[in-house]
């Protein structure tokens, strides 16, 4: 075991865990946070999407060790009240089957547009290509981001 001390949605918390041991086992077994979901364990479904330093990332792939001293946010940090704009749009094109994949998806479309405010459909297409949605919820998701988009402006 090691101690390691991480940023996550702007509060340092101290875990103790094995150094290989994944982000996403952190964030779930240690510190509670079980909205960044596991799905496939090897970074190829996007349901464990997080950011790390506003970038997206697969937690399941992260291990603690690479963390450092980068800032994590999960969806439960993206906004206090689920109201980013993100989060308005998925509920207002009424984007969730299951639900599932939809906390990587958000993380993924949120980092997409902080980059890149006024995305083309080719790059929401290429941005959210690693993002798996069992449900098949891909329009409605296009159609939410380009609705997200305009509201952030």
């Amino acid at each position: 075991m090691a101690s390691y001390s991480i940023n996550v949605n702007g509060k340092t918390h101290n875990v103790d865990v094995l150094p290989d041991t994944p982000l996403l086992w952190v964030l779930r077994d240690s510190l509670g946070l079980v909205g960044t979901k596991y799905g496939c364990g090897i970074a190829q479904c996007g349901a464990c999407t997080v950011h790390v330093n506003g970038t997206a990332a697969r937690s399941c792939s992260l291990p603690i060790s690479a963390v450092g001293k980068n800032s994590i946010t999960t969806i439960e940090g993206l906004s206090e009240k689920g109201d980013h704009p993100v989060q308005q749009a998925w509920m207002e094109v009424d984007v969730p089957q299951c639900g599932y994949c939809q906390a990587g998806q958000i993380m993924n479309a949120a980092a997409l547009l902080a980059k890149t405010p006024s995305p083309t459909e080719d790059q929401i297409a290429t941005a959210m290509n690693g993002n798996i949605c069992r449900c098949g919820t891909y329009h409605r998701i296009k159609e939410a981001i380009v609705i997200a988009s305009s509201k952030m402006k």
